[in-house]
């Protein structure tokens, strides 16, 4: 199993550290990309992450594509031609697509990648799309998409995706594993 993690400048902190650190605790092969050419991305809060490849360097060999919020992190996903073309790409192949905090109102409702899919975005962001239908809830799975709301809820995100990808067991092993309490 193998995830792609998208980052532009302007990500948010928690909601890609949360993730990477529990795909990888789940045996999940993860690769932070870049979105451009430089590798070193700085997040919404001046922290600098230096990728592992840049998006003109990736394969095609994904199972799950996740995209951290943050501002303006989502709208420069939203810019990136690279970004949209792999994720309808891997949505056309039922791959994993997953997003938290703005990035499913700014990326992937813009897409189509939405529609007539329950989902969930951070609150007030519902505006970067034409979707309405947001629902409340921290955490959404339908079929091959998992959305999240924000940050608070990037541990139940991605024991989501993990549950997706490797099964409940494996997730509750994950989660026991860093003592995440439900």
């Amino acid at each position: 199993m193998k995830a792609l993690i998208f980052l532009a400048t302007g990500f948010e902190e928690a909601e890609f550290t949360i993730p990477y650190d529990i795909f990888k605790r789940a045996g999940i092969e993860t690769d932070v990309v870049s979105i451009d050419e430089n590798r070193s991305i700085r997040s919404s809060h001046q922290l600098t992450v230096v990728a592992d490849k840049t998006a003109s360097e990736i394969s095609d060999d994904y199972d799950i594509v996740f995209l951290p919020g943050g501002m303006p992190g989502a709208i420069n996903l939203q810019q990136s031609w690279l970004v949209c073309q792999r994720l309808i790409k891997m949505c056309n192949e039922n791959k994993i697509i997953s997003a938290i905090c703005a990035s499913p109102s700014a990326v992937l409702a813009p897409l189509g990648l939405l529609d007539g899919k329950k989902a969930t975005c951070y609150p007030g962001c519902e505006s970067l799309s034409d979707k309405k239908d947001f629902l409340s809830d921290g955490v959404v799975a339908d079929g091959n998409i998992v959305t999240a709301k924000s940050a608070g809820w990037a541990f139940e995100f991605a024991l989501k995706i993990v549950e997706l990808a490797l099964g409940k067991e494996k997730a509750e092993e994950t989660r026991k594993a860093v003592y995440y309490l439900i």
